[in-house]
């Protein structure tokens, strides 16, 4: 708590410098040549938080039918038609009764024998709603929607939830009254214990001082089948200092910590050797012609629209390895524009039950560029 304070009064310090009086960035300016004052387009663009009281709140409506219309083209790739979710992501709604909405309290979250705690069943105010959506989705490009989209996707969230009817316009003029409907409005709960150097703590744990049982044994472990979902872990650690990555590519380790040392900090310095080797052999072949550099340009694309976070060229992650994809789809007529419209909407189904979500801002060109460097893997 003394670190806590410490720093909250170095904070305030520094906060008394720098921001406190209105001539403070001038003198700044001034003195060290640094800075400018923010344009008021640059404010506007970074001051779009709605608070619990509704302010910074836009004006627009929007109506549950328009929001099914948003919700199917944009949000149900990732939580489903009706906020079921898949295996990915958890339930929005569910989990509340028309009890909870006349209470403000959700009585799931104390009785259980809910599956999972949903979104409709945590959240106590619906501004926290109308914001993370105006500022978060959709995830792959996110501050898209126009403020009257948000007002149809949030009305149409709240109708699964049974808080609207399906005839129901949401708006900036009643939106306070849909806050008076929500389950968990009265679920909040300030912890003194965490704001407070006075306060009681919210735990009643006592630390062990002498006699404490050694943790001898780890707490949790990858499974087999997983350890390698990622690669090889040492090779995207640091090979200095205590901390090193282990070998996922190897059954897990048996044996002591100092008994694995030098085996670890062998295998990490290894793939530091082969991370050196690949850079000399993609240098001396860069100058290779304007193919190799064509290549490099789609494949920064593959990485800037998130692709290679749930693809790899050679394994599967979370959806199919391009050279999986590239066999399955060699010498088929139509390939190319079939998966580069998926890449676009999105889909789910013909690899798993993984959704791949949709990129509707990815253009054609880029999309079917991206498409012929994945099907032309192993070839």
């Amino acid at each position: 708590m003394f670190r806590w304070t410490r720093r909250a009064l170095v904070s305030c310090a520094l906060g008394a410098v720098f921001c406190t009086p209105a001539f403070a960035g001038d003198v700044v300016k001034t003195q060290y040549n640094i800075g400018r004052p923010a344009t008021e387009a640059e404010i506007n663009a970074w001051d779009i938080d709605v608070r619990p009281d509704f302010k910074g709140l836009p004006k627009g409506s929007g109506t549950v039918d328009q929001g099914a219309d948003i919700w199917d083209s944009t949000c149900a790739s990732c939580h489903g038609s009706f906020g079921e979710s898949n295996s990915v992501f958890t339930p929005l709604v569910g989990g509340t009764t028309a009890d909870d909405s006349e209470s403000g309290h959700v009585a799931g979250l104390i009785a259980g024998g809910q599956p999972s705690r949903t979104t409709l069943m945590k959240v106590a105010t619906v501004s926290t709603l109308w914001d993370y959506i105006h500022r978060a989705m959709p995830w792959d490009n996110p501050k898209s929607l126009e403020p009257d989209e948000v007002y149809g996707v949030l009305a149409y969230l709240l109708n699964l939830a049974e808080i609207v009817p399906a005839d129901f316009t949401l708006s900036d003029e009643n939106i306070a009254q849909v806050q008076e409907k929500m389950p968990n409005r009265h679920g909040m709960k300030f912890w003194d214990g965490l704001w407070k150097v006075d306060g009681k703590p919210d735990t009643n744990n006592v630390a062990c001082m002498s006699d404490c049982p050694a943790a001898d044994e780890p707490s949790s472990l990858l499974p087999p089948h997983a350890r390698d979902a990622h690669g090889d872990l040492a090779a995207q650690m640091r090979v200095v200092g205590p901390v090193r990555g282990v070998n996922t590519h190897e059954p897990a380790l048996s044996g002591t910590v100092d008994e694995n040392e030098e085996g670890v900090r062998a295998h990490a310095r290894s793939t530091l050797a082969v991370e050196q080797a690949s850079a000399a052999e993609g240098q001396d072949a860069g100058a290779a012609g304007s193919t190799d550099e064509s290549a490099q340009k789609v494949m920064a694309l593959l990485k800037d629209a998130g692709c290679m976070a749930c693809h790899a060229t050679d394994k599967k992650v979370l959806g199919p390895s391009f050279a999986d994809i590239a066999a399955k789809y060699k010498g088929q007529d139509g390939a190319v524009e079939k998966l580069a419209g998926k890449v676009q909407k999105g889909g789910a189904g013909a690899w798993g039950a993984v959704p791949m979500p949709p990129h509707p801002a990815l253009p054609d060109d880029d999309a079917k560029s991206m498409i012929e460097l994945i099907l032309a893997t192993g070839q």
